[in-house]
Order: C-alpha cells, then structure tokens, then sequence
C-alpha cells in the first residue's frame, strides 16, 4: 500500500504560475457580495487553504515549473487555455511533450462557444473541456440546456467533460453544482466522459454511487491535500472503483507540490491503486499516448 516511487505520474491540473495570479480570478468578481472575499487578493477561496504557493520573482516561470514537475516525477500535467492566455500558449509551444491542454467553457455563449472549443481542438488539440458551474455570471446548473450543445460537441470530439462538483469554495451558490445535477446529463449523454472535479463535498456518498451506475462517470481529486481526500473515495477506488479515481493537484492555485507529494505516502490505496490513480487511468480516459507504469 506504499505509493510507488517509479511511476511517472499525470497531474490533471496545473498552472505556471507568475509573480501576481490574482487575475485568474476576475470572471468571478461580480459574484462575490461579501467584502472579506473582495479583499482576498490571491484567491477567493484562501481562507481554506495554508501556505498558498508564492512562486517569487523568476526570470522564466515556465522553466520554474518544470523543474517543479521534475522534482516530483510529473510527467505530463494538464494547462488551462484560452485564446489570452499567452503563458499556457508559451508552455505549450516550448515543451508539448510535457503539457497538454483543457479549455474552460462559459454555456451562456451558446454556439459561439461550441464553435470555439471546435477551434481550440484543432488548434492545441484540448484533451478536456472543464466547467465552474457556480463561478459562471450568470450561473448555470449542470443539467441547465445552455450546456446542452456543448456535451453534444464533446461527444463528437471525443473529450471529457470536467466540472467542478460539490459546495464551492468561494462564497458562491452551491446550487448549480449538485452531484445529483450529473444523473440527467449521464443519463442523456451515456457516451459523454464526465469527470467530476473539486471534491464532490458533502456528496461523495452520491458521487461514488453515480460512478457505479454510470461507466463514463469519474473522479479527480483536485484541490485536495491527500490527507483530505474524502474516505469513502478511497475505499471506492480500493474497491470496486480502481478505474475511475485520477490524480489532480492545485499547484500554484493553493497547493504546493511538495505538500501534495509529502502527504501523497499517507493516503491508504491498495498496491493496484497507485498506478491506475497516479497515471493510467487518466492516459485512457483523456486517451493520451503514454508508456506503461514506470517505464
């Protein structure tokens, strides 16, 4: 049950971080009514989290985060893009052997933004479409019919859906991002890869059940330390759930990844855990062409 030193793992999100990251941030603006979320200039959600990552002044950040990446044995780590996001467009270009992309959907776009995500395809061949169901102005439910044409677009592309599931931790709305939103959207859409991100908390009961009941549901553990990483996920994946658990850190967001990896050793998966999480199952899932374990 010790967690594997060899294998080289995949981290389904990541940023490269900078010397001010609180523009990351903006879009949610108009949404936070309360003043201490105003003021909380590097994330509006660090009143949860300790010791968030201050990367310092670098001469090149790209750089700096591969040395992070090599440092803990990441081999491949998933970027948000977007068409202003030059760093990622940077990163991307200097290193496609190390980043791969997914592209952060807005529904109130409507065919605008399925045309985009057509486009962002082709252009950097987004391996994911990722979704913030509360943080969208306006919001907008899992199951609402504005993301309709775009779960018929991932379809047709073939790429999984990743949203955040569970209470927010922003001071925002909780509503739009039920777990029990995802039983209509993987009902309707059983070839839709769905990929719950952010925790699914107080809902992890639900969310391993779903997963149960439906084969394209999954699970990443982003923005959790692994000493959080809920129980009964745990047990899940050690049980029958071993193909539907993936690795996801938070770094530079709010998570270092020496705290990830310090704590990583703690976390109890079975001896035929550690590969699928750390790796395999997310180079099937998100169909990337990798070697086996630890090679």
């Amino acid at each position: 049950m010790t967690m594997p030193k060899d294998i080289k793992i995949v981290d389904l999100m990541l940023s490269v971080p900078g010397e001010d990251n609180s523009q990351w941030y903006d879009y949610m603006k108009p949404l936070l009514l309360d003043e201490q979320s105003r003021q909380m200039f590097k994330m509006p959600a660090q009143y949860m989290f300790k010791d968030i990552p201050e990367a310092g002044e670098q001469t090149d950040y790209i750089a700096y985060t591969i040395k992070k990446m090599d440092k803990h044995n990441i081999e491949i780590a998933m970027l948000g893009i977007d068409d202003n996001n030059l760093v990622a467009q940077e990163a991307v270009r200097r290193y496609p052997d190390r980043f791969i992309c997914s592209y952060e959907a807005n529904p109130n776009f409507g065919m605008d933004e399925v045309r985009k995500i057509r486009r962002l395809k082709q252009q950097y061949d987004i391996k994911a479409v990722t979704g913030f169901p509360s943080g969208l102005c306006p919001q907008v439910p899992l199951d609402d019919k504005k993301w309709y044409p775009i779960y018929a677009c991932l379809v047709d592309l073939d790429i999984p859906f990743c949203p955040c599931v569970g209470v927010p931790g922003p001071r925002l709305p909780m509503a739009p991002q039920k777990v029990e939103l995802l039983d209509e959207v993987c009902w309707f859409f059983p070839e839709l890869k769905v990929v719950m991100r952010h925790g699914a908390e107080p809902w992890t009961e639900l969310a391993w059940k779903l997963m149960l009941k439906y084969p394209n549901l999954y699970y990443m553990t982003s923005a959790f330390a692994p000493k959080y990483y809920p129980e009964d996920i745990v047990e899940y994946a050690n049980t029958r759930g071993s193909d539907k658990i993936m690795y996801a850190g938070y770094f530079p967001m709010a998570l270092t990844l020496e705290r990830i990896f310090e704590e990583m050793p703690t976390v109890p998966f079975k001896d035929h855990v550690w590969p699928k999480f750390l790796r395999e199952n997310a180079a099937r899932v998100f169909k990337l062409d990798l070697e086996s374990s630890g090679e």
